[in-house]
């Protein structure tokens, strides 16, 4: 670490995850945003805040466990009733959909428009997102909406910028990257590992029915990830983030050390 980013951390720490009230969740798919950060959402609208999820794409393409002779529009919809279910066991009752294809499918420029309408609609102050910067992310449609997040929470407050894609200005202060290799802030989760375990692998079938080797490796890995996050936090159990407040959005590379 050098001494200009040592400095920085002291000088314009990174904000916390709970100190806002507004959130705006990213989901690239159904069961993204549960997987990634299910229990945050969970302690967040537990706790009264503003809690909305978008899925971005409508997983029409994800048929490995769906039931045999299921077709991508069929899809479409049981992944739709899937994420409003899942959703709702973790508190969010707002849940929003732009209905992209899955698989990339799409122009990037409907989806900036698209995400850009919620944020001002929401009037977000934090936006969550999976980290597009993680090396191994091979996905597509992950790294498109975290890319998206990353131009749009820089520039949100701006009315001009905003204007051009047809939204209001929102008061975005933080980026939250949830599926980070390198996460900077952590939010507590004691006890909601089993109501995020729950919300996932009940509601979300056609991706993990009961017994299939998926559902028992993302569980095996959400308690490691679990208890490794609380090991850092000094609790049973935590999530981890790579966050950047608006400090750090422009011209600190040191902020990345």
């Amino acid at each position: 670490m050098s001494l200009t980013s040592f400095a920085l951390r002291f000088a314009a720490p990174v904000p916390k995850v709970e100190q806002f009230d507004r959130f705006l969740f990213l989901g690239p798919h159904p069961d993204d945003i549960e997987i990634g950060a299910g229990a945050t959402a969970a302690k967040l609208s537990a706790a009264g805040k503003q809690v909305t999820f978008l899925i971005c794409m409508d997983g029409r393409y994800g048929l490995e466990h769906a039931p045999v002779g299921t077709t991508p529009e069929q899809l479409v919809e049981i992944r739709r009733d899937e994420a409003k279910a899942s959703a709702k066991k973790l508190g969010v009752e707002d849940v929003r959909f732009l209905d992209l294809s899955d698989g990339g499918f799409y122009e990037f420029e409907e989806l900036l428009q698209g995400v850009a309408r919620v944020i001002a609609e929401t009037q977000a102050q934090m936006i969550l997102a999976p980290d597009p910067d993680v090396m191994s992310e091979c996905h597509v449609d992950h790294r498109c909406v975290g890319e998206c997040a990353k131009r749009l929470a820089f520039f949100a407050p701006f009315p001009e910028i905003m204007a051009r894609y047809d939204a209001a200005p929102a008061p975005v202060g933080a980026l939250a990257f949830y599926m980070a290799a390198r996460p900077n802030r952590f939010v507590k989760t004691r006890g909601l590992l089993p109501r995020q375990m729950d919300a996932i692998f009940s509601c979300h079938q056609s991706q993990f029915p009961s017994g299939c080797g998926d559902a028992k490796s993302i569980a095996l890995y959400l308690r490691l990830r679990s208890a490794d996050y609380g090991l850092r936090t000094l609790s049973v159990s935590a999530e981890g983030f790579r966050v950047i407040g608006r400090t750090q959005m422009h011209c600190l590379p040191e902020a990345d050390q």
